[in-house]
């Protein structure tokens, strides 16, 4: 079993005062796949860096199934990471680069070997396993990547931005392989993006974070027919939802002011859809994209 439990936690920085993430409390339950969605500087890395033990927590409590792991570090917590450079050994082979987290830990030849060609098996990578990192495109390269982090069959996998300067078909192509790995290994999953494309196509649910703050969390329709706020309700969605200024008239009817004067639209189809506020701008609950 591998939930984690994000609880009231902050990451402010000395140097400039500078609040990363505030008052973050979420969980990711046992074999989800979680995205963290978010605009650039929004503390979806810091989020990751924290849960990975590569940051400091400045206040609140991560736990890894029910126990606190604030200062525990990366080893002690069991956690594979890919960030989106490589952080390959160029001096060693794929099959030494995949081997090299087994052998740290002191496992043997035979184990070692067998869950190398798994995990390459499962990647194929099976006809690189001689080759150097050098001689291979930037896909197989980014496999070599997830492989070593997978080999050690962690409590959490976490994934930082791993896909965002590949091309296209790349893109597609280990976007697949990545929800594959996490269902044929019942991994619990945590990927940050910027991509919500990339984001919708992978995960279970997505949570959504933005100048530190979590915006909303929740299954792609929950997120897109019901935004938590205004923010939600631009971000979410291509293209991005258009904004007019207006005036409630009732729960069923807003009122736009117009070169021509004043004029009342009224809402139809699902009854549970209402008018919400946001400031002096109104929008619907569940918009029309």
């Amino acid at each position: 079993m591998s939930r984690i439990d994000v609880n009231h936690v902050w990451k402010i920085y000395p140097r400039g005062n500078v609040v990363a993430v505030q008052d973050l409390t979420f969980t990711c339950h046992d074999k989800e796949f979680l995205a963290i969605l978010g605009p650039s500087g929004g503390g979806k890395s810091s989020t990751l860096r924290m849960l990975a033990g590569l940051e400091d927590i400045t206040r609140g409590e991560i736990l890894f199934d029910g126990k606190v792991v604030n200062h525990l570090g990366p080893a002690e917590r069991n956690v594979a990471l890919a960030f989106e450079s490589y952080a390959l050994y160029y001096r060693l082979n794929v099959y030494e680069n995949i081997a090299f987290p087994l052998r740290a830990r002191g496992m043997k030849g035979p184990e070692v070997d067998k869950r190398v060609k798994f995990i390459a098996e499962l990647l194929e990578l099976t006809p690189y396993l001689k080759k150097y990192p050098g001689s291979l495109a930037g896909g197989v390269q980014q496999r070599v990547s997830l492989a070593r982090a997978l080999v050690r069959k962690p409590n959490v996998t976490l994934l930082d931005e791993p896909l965002s300067h590949m091309d296209q078909r790349v893109r597609h192509e280990l976007r697949a392989r990545i929800r594959h790995l996490h269902d044929e290994l019942g991994l619990t999953t945590i990927y940050v993006t910027h991509d919500q494309a990339e984001a919708i196509a992978l995960c279970d649910r997505l949570l959504i974070i933005n100048e530190g703050k979590l915006q909303q969390i929740g299954t792609v329709e929950e997120v897109w027919n019901r935004p938590a706020n205004k923010f939600v309700a631009y971000f979410i969605g291509e293209p991005t939802m258009n904004f007019i200024p207006a005036v409630v008239e009732n729960e069923r009817a807003v009122a736009i002011l117009t070169d021509e004067g004043k004029r009342v639209f009224t809402l139809e189809g699902n009854p549970g859809r209402k008018i919400r506020r946001s400031g002096s701008d109104t929008w619907s609950s569940a918009p029309a994209r």
